[in-house]
């Protein structure tokens, strides 16, 4: 841990009032709101009935910095909501924590506005309001939603074409942990790489989101050979999830082993790190392979924007020319899922994601769970790179744990126990003397 790091602390929801609007209802009021599923859309007579505003909790990136920054907030919304065209209103029962709030904390990530603004890119829950044009969607449907920001809060407004019904079986933290993930791996293995049979795969980072994605996902496909790095303690993980050769990027070079597997290298390399790695990563390519670089985890170092990381990063990058790529027969792509802007790609790929889980092919692993006051940690978890899997928020309060009974207590309870009976057994006693 470095000198920055502090040790965490859940946070209590801060209150959030517009001077212009009455103050929320109470949280019991939204829970049973949350409960009555209306059968139609927001002309419903149950909608049109409440008319007080709703509270809601939402996780608010206040400024760039520190875990600290990340602010739990309660905000309230007018019931029934004025949704826009094409948009539903979801209660969101899960979340997907990315490296890319991550970066976004710290104020890396270009596509967040700037703050205040609510986090959140992946979720799952159920839909409580459509706008009067949405004619696929309908109250009380469980979907799986995605939007640019906006994800981390119990209620949010996304766009109808943006969802997509729970398949059966699939829990809401299993369908929160799908999106990002799962279509990242998906549209550089299979749109990007076309990924065929008897190739061979590099995975960097392979215990993360992405990374156990891209795995099962290289599954699919006959006689895929996988190479994953990952610290030793999660080799046994990802060995059993379907990597061929884990390697310990800690403590050995990742070029010598797969050099000594594989003399010739690999077919494919999906790089989230950058810097000097993308260099390894080029080195490591056979003739016609790629490499498709979507990330630059060197960046980030500590909790705070890393300057010097930064510029180490961005000095050791890869650079070369076409010509280069030409006598090498070598080809190079950049991946980023938020400058994708095609609505029916995204909607193909997601189709096609689940039905490989309804197949039972794929099935997001999920690390941990954490509630929204325990976001430092959720954080901090990725951030330390202990995660395998996905770590998934909650948006529902955590409920306060039952302090333990001290020893006095549990005497002091028995021998009230004790007294107890004893009396009932002396009014036993009476009631018999008094028949006699």
């Amino acid at each position: 841990m470095s000198g920055e790091e502090a040790p965490t602390q859940q946070q209590e929801p801060e209150q959030v009032k517009k001077p212009d609007e009455p103050p929320p209802a109470a949280a019991d009021n939204a829970d049973a709101a949350a409960e009555a599923k209306p059968e139609s859309g927001s002309s419903s007579p149950a909608a049109a009935e409440e008319e007080k505003p709703v509270s809601y909790r939402a996780l608010v990136l206040t400024g760039y910095g520190g875990y600290d920054k990340i602010k739990l907030q309660v905000k309230s919304m007018k019931m029934p909501p004025q949704l826009k065209a094409g948009e539903v209103l979801v209660r969101v029962k899960a979340c997907g924590l990315n490296f890319a709030e991550l970066l976004g904390k710290q104020g890396l990530y270009e596509l967040l506005p700037s703050p205040p603004v609510t986090l959140g890119m992946e979720g799952s829950g159920v839909i409580e309001a459509v706008s009067e044009d949405v004619t696929d969607r309908k109250v009380g449907d469980c979907v799986i939603a995605m939007n640019r920001h906006g994800m981390w809060q119990e209620l949010a407004v996304v766009p109808a074409n943006r969802t997509l019904p729970i398949p059966d079986g699939m829990s809401f933290e299993e369908a929160a942990a799908l999106p990002i993930n799962y279509m990242t791996a998906y549209m550089m293995l299979f749109e990007m790489a076309n990924l065929r049979p008897g190739k061979s795969v590099l995975i960097h980072m392979a215990a993360g989101g992405v990374g156990i994605a891209a795995t099962q996902l290289c599954q699919t496909v006959k006689d895929v050979t996988i190479f994953g790095t990952a610290s030793a303690s999660k080799h046994e993980t990802i060995s059993q999830g379907g990597v061929t050769h884990p390697i310990d990027y800690r403590t050995k070079d990742y070029v010598s082993e797969i050099r000594n597997i594989s003399p010739e290298g690999v077919d494919i390399v999906l790089d989230p790190l950058g810097g000097a790695d993308t260099q390894k990563c080029f080195s490591l390519l056979k003739p016609l392979g790629m490499l498709i670089v979507f990330g630059a985890a060197n960046c980030v170092t500590g909790q705070k924007k890393n300057l010097l990381a930064m510029a180490k990063t961005w000095y050791n990058q890869l650079s070369l020319n076409t010509l280069k790529l030409m006598q090498t027969n070598k080809a190079i792509s950049g991946f980023h899922l938020g400058y994708i802007q095609d609505q029916e790609l995204f909607g193909r790929t997601l189709v096609a994601l689940l039905e490989l889980y309804r197949q039972g092919k794929i099935k997001p692993r999920i690390d941990s769970s954490y509630h929204f006051e325990e976001i430092a940690d959720a954080m901090k978890r990725m951030h330390d790179r202990q995660n395998i899997g996905k770590i998934i928020l909650l948006p529902e309060p955590k409920k306060a744990e039952e302090k333990p009974k001290s020893n006095a207590e549990v005497a002091e309870n028995v021998e009230q126990n004790e007294a107890a009976v004893s009396e009932k057994k002396e009014e036993a006693t009476e009631e018999v003397k008094a028949e006699d």
